[in-house]
């Protein structure tokens, strides 16, 4: 199993909001929902238009059971709003081109952000690297472990910062540090 990393730093994550709202209104749709809610992947993929009318989307996870809420920043709720202007709300959020109304799949996903790694030269992207990024992020901002912790359904606040990527920064930089 490869591990994937968030992605770290604000001004790629611009660069690549930009790209791909010039490229395709789907998969910028999809790349915000994973980086401003940390949902999973495959509860994305289960997202309709009547899931985000509102400012909060509220999901039961398919991995975990538990009723989740998250409000949507302005940036996604803006984009959100223009996406589904005109969408019938049963219409899947990220929808295949493939058959009727049927999402596309986590392999679909998992292509869509590996041609955006190509397109950016970023190494170790996969599908949780969109959760990871939320996480990343949210703790970077707030500096508060047991509020990513809770945001993420962790239970321990240990697997939380070994997720997003925290400890291993810490590591770097005190191997950094080693002047012989």
């Amino acid at each position: 199993m490869n591990l994937v990393q968030p992605i770290r730093s604000k001004e790629l994550l611009d660069e690549i909001k930009l790209y791909l709202k010039e490229t395709s209104d789907r998969n910028y749709i999809l790349f915000l929902l994973g980086i401003y809610t940390g949902f999973r992947i495959s509860d994305i993929l289960r997202l309709r238009v009547r899931d985000v009318q509102g400012w909060d989307i509220f999901i039961r996870e398919k991995k975990t059971r538990k009723v989740k809420e998250v409000k949507m920043p302005i940036e996604l709720k803006k984009a959100m709003r223009e996406y589904v202007k005109g969408k019938p709300n049963d219409e899947f959020l990220i929808k295949s081109r493939n058959g009727k109304n049927q999402p596309i799949t986590r392999g679909m996903a998992y292509v869509i952000l590996n041609q955006i790694a190509d397109e950016f030269g970023l190494e170790r992207i996969g599908t949780h690297s969109l959760r990871k990024t939320y996480g990343y992020h949210h703790y970077k901002k707030f500096k508060d472990v047991a509020a990513t912790q809770k945001m993420l359904n962790h239970s321990d606040p240990k697997e939380t910062m070994r997720y997003i990527g925290i400890e291993q920064d810490n590591l770097n930089e005190l191997q950094r540090k080693i002047d012989w």
